[in-house]
């Protein structure tokens, strides 16, 4: 899909969440955290995401590593099959960010640009 692009120019933020010098949050972290607490399962949340589940397995270590606490609690599968829980602090963890996000958001949208930032002035 092409995107249009804004003749005025315009000014975009990425945010992340670290602690420690080391990511716990991103945009994608935070799509999995949602997704995990609708399905309830990390394979169902890695394939709403076209992702692997190898993958998404290993973005919940290292948020959990990364937070101090786990974000999400996983019970292993089995003949009843396993499921995850994203917990309080994950919880918590993604209203921060939906939060920060907003706040950057309102911020951006305030700064003004001229039509070529980037050009000489003189």
């Amino acid at each position: 899909m092409a995107r249009s692009k804004s003749p005025a120019g315009g000014l975009k933020v990425r945010v992340w969440v670290e602690r420690g010098g080391v990511k716990v949050l991103g945009p994608g972290r935070v799509e999995l955290l949602e997704h995990i607490a609708r399905e309830r399962s990390i394979s169902a949340a890695a394939k709403q995401m076209s992702m692997s589940y190898r993958r998404a397995w290993e973005l919940v270590q290292a948020m959990n590593e990364a937070a101090g606490e786990p974000l999400v609690e996983a019970s292993p599968g089995g003949t009843k099959g396993g499921g995850a829980t994203v917990t309080a602090a994950g919880r918590r963890a993604v209203a921060l960010y939906r939060d920060l996000l907003e706040q950057f958001g309102s911020t951006t949208a305030a700064v003004t640009l001229p039509a070529n930032p980037l050009a000489d002035p003189e």
